[in-house]
């Protein structure tokens, strides 16, 4: 949620950045009904505080005449509205204004450069592509490597699913507990959040209610508060904190929480997107802070270093991008992907997103902190990143570290945990 009072103040500001991601003319149209909405709203308070008043004044003045003997004069009632109806009429208009300012999206930051995919910018490159003479593709391999049974995935779930097997299993468990335990070792709190959520904390995460119909959905009837299984972690984190002052003295907040995520998105059809490159559910580590607005910039480039540090200790060639305004998360103000090398497409893919949100999210989640002796509040700065995705690191290990004999190398680090250091046909 945005800053009313930064509207207010500073509309041209607001626009120019909105511009970034949206229609110039559209935003200036939503920013007019914002700021309509808003005089709307000061009107009817200031119109009910002072009938208030006015109310309060007559009936001192009734019970002064009275105990004076006195005929009390009685005001006509005629042409004014009732408390209750202008109430009512505040309620209605607060909520809209409330559903325009929730539809709004975060306002990017100073180096974030509007545009699409294609304005999207490398900044950072690690290693080199691995030298491969003859590519096999992650599902190729996996199949012949007995690590992913797609087709029984596939009759367990439908199109979007695959069940890992053997080594293939292993392999992603192995991966998950490594994450986690560098992810300790970093000072993150591991917590293990609910799989399902309150709508609340959709809204809160700033995916609802535009993305609404990304995610699954219980029945009212089953869950007649609204309940859905998380996309991300991320959801779950920001929601657990929702409506609470946090303490000045514990910021940077860090914690971290393993999840599958379900998604309702279109299953990978496409050469690149084939596998477990992108499904209904998949594993992920998310990495989050909670922060004074100060401490933001430091911590963001601490989780992005946190991240590729990560990557790299599998030995996997990566880069580091900055996204443009309109390839970022709507609830977000800046975000870097770290992409891993495909060999089979000559493509990078997404292993983790690491995003500052500002005071965005924590608005709408209510996530605040009140300065020692202090009475008055200000909201948190939240960020958070993948820590990693691993259903895209599988394939990237297997298509990077393949050898000419159909073999992979397994990553060092995992070594310990599978005992062995190849994968054979």
């Amino acid at each position: 949620m945005l800053d009313m009072e930064l509207i207010r103040k500073d509309r041209d500001a607001v626009a120019a950045a909105l511009a970034k991601r949206l229609d110039a003319a559209e935003v200036d149209r939503v920013l007019a009904e914002i700021q309509q909405l808003d005089r709307e709203r000061r009107r009817l308070i200031t119109e009910i505080d002072g009938e208030r008043q006015r109310r309060k004044a007559e009936a001192r003045a009734y019970a002064q005449a009275k105990r004076a003997g006195v005929e009390p004069q009685v005001t006509s009632e005629a042409g004014r509205k009732q408390v209750a109806e202008l109430e009512a009429e505040l309620d209605e208009v607060q909520a809209r204004l409330h559903t325009t300012m929730s539809e709004l999206p975060n306002l990017p930051a100073e180096d974030v450069v509007p545009g699409g995919k294609e304005a999207n910018r490398v900044v950072k490159t690690f290693g080199a592509p691995p030298a491969i003479e003859k590519v096999r593709d992650h599902v190729e391999l996996s199949r012949m490597l007995g690590l992913v049974d797609h087709e029984r995935g596939v009759k367990l779930g439908g199109s979007g699913f695959w069940m890992y097997t053997g080594l293939g299993a292993r392999l992603e468990w192995a991966l998950v507990n490594w994450l986690i335990e560098r992810n300790i070792e970093a000072g993150y709190e591991f917590l293990l959040p609910p799989h399902l959520l309150l709508d609340s904390a959709g809204f809160a995460a700033g995916q609802f209610p535009k993305f609404y119909d990304d995610v699954y959905h219980l029945d009212k009837q089953s869950a007649p508060r609204g309940q859905f299984l998380l996309p991300t972690a991320e959801t779950a984190i920001l929601g657990a904190y929702q409506d609470e002052i946090l303490e000045t003295a514990k910021l940077p907040l860090k914690v971290f929480a393993y999840t599958p995520c379900y998604r309702r998105e279109a299953a990978g059809s496409h050469s690149d997107e084939r596998g477990t490159v992108r499904g209904h559910q998949f594993n992920k580590v998310e990495i989050f802070q909670f922060t004074l607005p100060e401490q933001a910039d430091a911590a963001l480039e601490q989780m992005v270093s946190h991240a590729e540090s990560l990557v790299e200790g599998l030995g996997l060639h990566y880069q580091r991008s900055l996204l443009a305004a309109g390839d970022s998360s709507a609830s977000m103000r800046k975000t870097l992907d770290i992409e891993v090398w495909m060999p089979s497409t000559g493509k990078y893919k997404e292993v983790s997103s690491v995003s500052w949100g500002g005071d965005y999210q924590a608005r709408r989640a209510a996530i605040r902190y009140r300065e020692p002796g202090g009475k008055q509040t200000r909201f948190v700065h939240t960020l958070n990143g993948s820590a990693l995705a691993t259903s895209r690191l599988l394939p990237a290990i297997l298509e990077q570290f393949q050898q000419p004999d159909g073999s992979v190398l397994v990553p060092e680090v995992l070594r310990p945990r599978l005992n062995t250091d190849r994968l054979t046909p």
